[in-house]
């Protein structure tokens, strides 16, 4: 899966260069509209960034970003209600470093809610910016960032509710490649655009009794989540200083999901281990998020936006409405 994530920055690569030599053809500025007089400034585009992808830049040496957010995953059958929020700081002007925490709360499935607010993985995560964007250049902002994620929250041995899962049990290392440019459009305004492709590897879990992995109250063994492929392409057009309208287009595709153990078997009041394998098979799905961002600053805004992921392979269609508060300091 590293082949599509090189293939996919070399084709980005390659349609910021086309559109840069297209604009010197016509002999205009690359990235500018024809009327210098009606060009919007960076400093007058105040942003809080798309509802999913990551931004190419790095904060400044010393400075702090705070977006909590609040959602909830809507499927027919059930919500999951949850917080995520991203914690970074700049250690250097080129390397931010940071947490993302998340808690959550479940109700439906065909089973009692939570008993209580749970503690999801907690990750950790760093960028390191590899080229900074300058308007009339055809170079975007790109960065590496990677983020490892910790089995902090419950997973298995829930007894009778499996809606106290919130965790999946396994250490997971994702590599990502982000980036990001700006293009001006014919009436001066501003189109950000930002590019994510990110490669997840995980590791296995040892599953005990009822887990977020289906397995029964009698159930020991083995988990292991697919190593899973995402990206995500996103626009923001500035409508005036403070607003802006966002959109990310999204796919996602993750290797099944293997489980392996045995159940104990009460045969005449004796109890047998009976082995016990199942594979999730591989899925794949698309989504999209349209929001709407308001800005009182350059360092603090909101975000109101709903994710829509479309039912695709092994996949349940879900409708994620979502606010986040973006604050740097």
């Amino acid at each position: 899966m590293v082949w599509p994530l090189l293939r996919l920055a070399c084709a980005f690569a390659c349609l910021i260069c086309v559109t840069e030599v297209s604009a010197q053809t016509a002999d205009t500025p690359a990235l500018e509209p024809s009327s210098p007089a009606s060009r919007q400034s960076l400093d007058d585009a105040w942003w809080t960034g798309p509802m999913l992808a990551n931004s190419a830049s790095t904060l400044p040496q010393g400075h702090w970003l705070i977006e909590p957010y609040l959602y909830d995953v809507h499927s027919s059958r059930a919500d999951s209600y949850g917080s995520r929020a991203y914690v970074l700081y700049g250690l250097t002007d080129r390397l931010s470093v940071g947490v993302i925490p998340v808690i959550g709360f479940n109700t439906g499935g065909g089973g009692p809610n939570s008993s209580h607010i749970l503690l999801g993985d907690f990750s950790v995560q760093a960028q390191y910016r590899l080229t900074q964007f300058e308007p009339g250049s055809w170079v975007p902002t790109t960065a590496i960032e990677i983020q490892e994620t910790l089995p902090t929250g419950a997973y298995d041995r829930l007894g009778s509710n499996p809606n106290n899962g919130l965790g999946s049990g396994v250490y997971a290392t994702t590599l990502q490649f982000n980036a990001q440019t700006y293009f001006w459009m014919p009436n001066g305004r501003i189109l950000r655009m930002r590019l994510n492709l990110a490669q997840t590897v995980s590791g296995h879990a040892d599953v005990d009794g009822v887990s977020v992995y289906g397995t029964g109250r009698d159930f020991h063994g083995r988990a292991r989540p697919g190593n899973a492929f995402n990206v995500d392409l996103a626009w923001e057009y500035s409508l005036v200083r403070s607003w802006v309208l966002a959109l990310d287009l999204t796919y996602a595709h993750s290797n099944s999901t293997h489980v392996s153990g045995y159940d104990m078997t009460n045969i005449n009041g004796l109890s047998y281990p009976t082995p016990f394998r199942a594979s999730s098979g591989s899925q794949s799905a698309f989504g999209v998020a349209p929001a709407i961002e308001y800005n009182w600053s350059p360092n603090i805004g909101v975000l109101l936006g709903t994710r829509v992921i479309f039912g695709g392979r092994r996949v349940t269609t879900t409708v994620t409405p979502a606010v986040a508060l973006n604050m740097v300091f």
